[in-house]
């Protein structure tokens, strides 16, 4: 029998709450991308960690990670607030993309495009705010490991891992397609996030190996239940998402725009498999 805690429906949507959330400032804060990117994913894990304090309170509670959900939720609101009310001041790096963009294509035909960079004395929305609510989630999250028995230590960082691995490998896919409403945006927000992704698998990977993990499944001293076919498919599932990893880097490489949405393609797959890699083994060494 595993050691590891049940799988639980609300840790699992704050895990993906707090890890989307602390991509977001990831990319937010190189302020490049436009300001609905960042709205989009705000109003998006805010839902979700709201999910996650109703399916809690609801049938599995624990009050310190119930609360963090609703905290995460609410800081996420704010910094959506924020950055809706300042909305007008835009993003420098945006700003000095469309301006130096319009002066090239201006140089080159003769059309003249009046354009200015942004001279506003407003500040523009601080991305630091978006670092709340992945603090809040830490809490609830470590709350969620310790309180469910086993080797403590290592279901926490398990958790904690696994909620980088989520947050990153879909924030990345939605970037992807951020460049159907940004064409102009340099590739290296998204080459960070799936570079992002690769990392964090091997610490993915590596803690859900140890002992007792994944290994005792694939060895059969573990039964999942299903002849250890459940093993034989989590093992699939990362070493799958591994190779999406290194493809997409691939594709990222041709100077092709279309290269890009080739990359959003492959992590649409990585979602899937990223998701089969974390929640597949905490099930089969749920106790």
């Amino acid at each position: 029998m595993a050691a590891g805690p049940k799988l639980d429906a609300a840790t699992v949507l704050l895990q993906w709450a707090t890890g989307g959330l602390l991509f977001c400032w990831i990319t937010t804060r190189r302020r490049e991308v436009g300001l609905g990117y960042g709205w989009l994913l705000r109003a998006s894990y805010l839902a979700i960690a709201a999910l996650a304090a109703f399916v809690g309170y609801r049938w599995a509670t624990e009050p310190i990670r119930d609360a963090a959900s609703i905290g995460v939720s609410a800081a996420a609101a704010v910094a959506l607030l924020l950055s809706v009310v300042q909305r007008h001041v835009g993003v420098t790096g945006q700003q000095s993309e469309q301006y130096e963009s319009t002066q090239t294509i201006g140089d080159r035909t003769g059309i003249e495009r009046h354009l200015s960079s942004s001279d506003s004395e407003d500040k523009e929305f601080d991305p630091r705010w978006d670092l709340a609510a992945p603090v809040i989630g830490l809490v609830g999250l470590v709350a969620a490991g310790v309180g469910n028995g086993g080797n403590q230590l290592l279901e926490t960082a398990r958790i904690l891992v696994g909620a980088a691995f989520l947050g990153s490998v879909t924030d990345a896919m939605l970037l992807g397609h951020w460049y159907l409403v940004q064409p102009g945006l340099r590739r290296e927000p998204l080459v960070e996030q799936v570079s992002w992704l690769g990392r964090i698998w091997v610490l993915e990977v590596g803690l859900l190996l140890f002992p007792t993990g994944m290994w005792s499944v694939l060895s059969g001293a573990i039964d999942d239940g299903y002849g250890g076919m459940l093993g034989w498919f989590w093992a699939a599932c990362a070493v799958t998402t591994i190779a999406l990893v290194f493809v997409t880097r691939a594709a990222l490489r041709e100077r092709q725009y279309a290269a890009v949405m080739a990359a959003t393609g492959l992590l649409y797959l990585a979602i899937l498999t990223a998701f089969g890699t974390d929640v597949v083994a905490r099930l089969v060494l749920a106790t």
